[in-house]
């Protein structure tokens, strides 16, 4: 027998792969991303502390079944390096800026002074064609505009967790996910204080793997 019960939530995995073939054939389903943006903070914020992270965040069971199940990572330490604060935090303001930097651009387009780009820019620098996701409809060009953007980063991010997945422990990308920063910064403000925010059922985490905290 089992000794460990199957959840529903141990299956949300499968969410990643069918967000990015949507966004494949149909660009305008990248708005659905917003919900992974938006929920561990509404999680946080009302005082679920990272349980989004430690239990719903699909990208991290996804990358923990290609490294663990799969056996595609290296399953090597993450470097003290990318678990400082200096990175995270720098990596955080890095992320937050192309964010803006995106909703800039949507303005731009929404407004009339420039027109609809419908590439995917990866890694915030190669654009590539991806117009046959888009079909045209009944919605303005910024809302295309937003989900070209919004696709982009979320396929980047994804990208480069599947980079520190292969060379290092499978949910590197959880060390400085720019989301789970954000998270622990709303744990810390809520608590007055620094603090470990692990559950203490999380064994998935880098972080907690390798004996460090989430509040390092």
């Amino acid at each position: 027998m089992n000794s460990k019960q199957k959840h529903w939530y141990d299956y949300l995995w499968i969410v990643t792969p069918i967000y990015l073939g949507l966004g494949f054939f149909n660009i305008l389903f990248a708005w659905l991303g917003l919900i992974f943006f938006f929920l561990p903070l509404l999680i946080a914020i009302f005082g679920g502390g990272k349980l989004y992270c430690n239990r719903y965040c699909d990208r991290g069971q996804f990358l923990g079944l290609l490294g663990d199940k799969l056996k595609l990572s290296r399953n090597k330490p993450t470097p003290n390096w990318m678990r400082s604060k200096a990175f995270r935090y720098g990596f955080l303001i890095f992320f937050f800026a192309m964010f803006f930097q995106m909703l800039y651009t949507t303005y731009l387009v929404g407004s009339g002074a420039q027109g609809l780009r419908q590439v995917v820019k990866l890694f915030w620098t190669f654009r590539l064609p991806w117009h046959w996701a888009y079909h045209g409809t009944l919605f303005a060009p910024w809302v295309a505009q937003f989900a070209f953007g919004f696709y982009s980063m979320m396929l980047t991010s994804t990208l480069i967790g599947l980079i520190v997945m292969v060379l290092y422990k499978p949910r590197s990308w959880c060390v400085f996910c720019p989301m789970g920063t954000t998270t622990q910064l709303i744990c810390q403000a809520r608590a007055g204080k620094p603090q470990n925010t692990c559950t203490g059922s999380c064994t998935s985490c880098s972080a907690c793997a390798e004996g460090g905290s989430h509040a390092q």
